[in-house]
């Protein structure tokens, strides 16, 4: 009987300690798991491409034509490229193109940035989302809900003068046929056809209206649905002197951390000519999903 507390005693010294031991356990593996809960997921690119090997040699020749005029030597100096500077090779890199002939210059400017959040609550997602919709607003881009007919247009421009991103999709030239056209909505259309009269004529006048319509509001500044996971287009035809104009069609996209900008650049030699919207913006929306592939490789 003697021997019976010191027994106890020994078992409660061991069960004290299983129980100190549990608990400790158990509070540092509450720690890492806390922390894991609240840290944002990484981007999915850690890091760039080689902006100047970005775009195939065969789409540098379709997109710079005039290089094809030059001297060997001078041609494999335009394809290179001129990369842009920058101190951090793995957060940007960009490059450029150009080539100067006897009609037109032609340039092509490429620029990626990888974008990283720094705050452990922000994925670098959500970060490039933030900096893509800056750079969305500050195009100022028309609205989505624009009339095709060009209305709002006339009414920011009553002389049909070239301002800003009217005369982007070389609407500007477009617009005083559809100033004239309160007579050329749907329900005007329908009434001339039904009146006869010159059937021809209506039918002609209709169809010239409807083609010119949906190809401008096509050529619109605008945002890209298909392109990365946002996207939009700038068309911006602006003075070059006294000489000539020069359009520059912009496309951004945004994949996942990385942010694109594409700037190619058309200027004619002579004055009475204007660069052609639909082909440059065709153009740079092909290279858009080229590079959009390519990250993806």
């Amino acid at each position: 009987m003697a021997y019976v507390p010191g027994a106890v005693l020994i078992a409660a010294l061991v069960a004290g300690c299983s129980a100190g031991t549990e608990g400790d356990a158990s509070a540092t593996d509450s720690k890492p798991g806390t922390l894991s809960a609240s840290a944002a997921p990484p981007g999915k690119y850690r890091t760039l491409p080689e902006a100047c090997r970005a775009i195939p040699l065969a789409t540098l020749k379709d997109l710079l034509p005039g290089a094809a005029q030059l001297p060997e030597v001078q041609q494999e100096q335009v394809y290179e490229g001129t990369p842009a500077g920058t101190f951090d090779t793995d957060r940007r890199v960009g490059c450029n193109w150009k080539s100067e002939a006897a009609d037109a210059s032609r340039s092509v400017t490429i620029d990626f940035e990888r974008v990283v959040s720094y705050d452990p609550a922000v994925s670098d997602d959500d970060r490039a989302r933030e900096v893509y919709a800056k750079k969305e607003e500050a195009a100022d881009l028309p609205s989505a809900s624009l009339p095709p007919d060009g209305t709002e247009k006339e009414t920011a421009s009553p002389e049909g003068s070239a301002t800003g991103k009217a005369g982007a999709g070389g609407k500007t030239d477009a617009t005083p046929g559809a100033g004239a056209g309160p007579e050329s909505s749907p329900s005007a259309d329908t009434d001339g056809g039904a009146d006869g009269g010159d059937a021809d004529g209506g039918t002609d006048d209709t169809a010239d209206g409807g083609t010119a319509g949906s190809p401008a509001e096509n050529l619109q500044p605008r945002v890209l649905d298909t392109l990365g996971d946002s996207a939009f287009l700038d068309d911006l035809l602006t003075p070059a002197g006294s000489a000539a104009q020069h359009r520059t069609v912009s496309v951004v996209f945004r994949t996942s951390n990385v942010i694109v900008t594409i700037r190619y650049t058309a200027q004619p030699a002579l004055s009475t000519e204007v660069p052609d919207s639909k082909e440059l913006q065709e153009k740079a929306q092909a290279l858009g999903e080229k590079l959009v592939d390519g990250l993806s490789e």
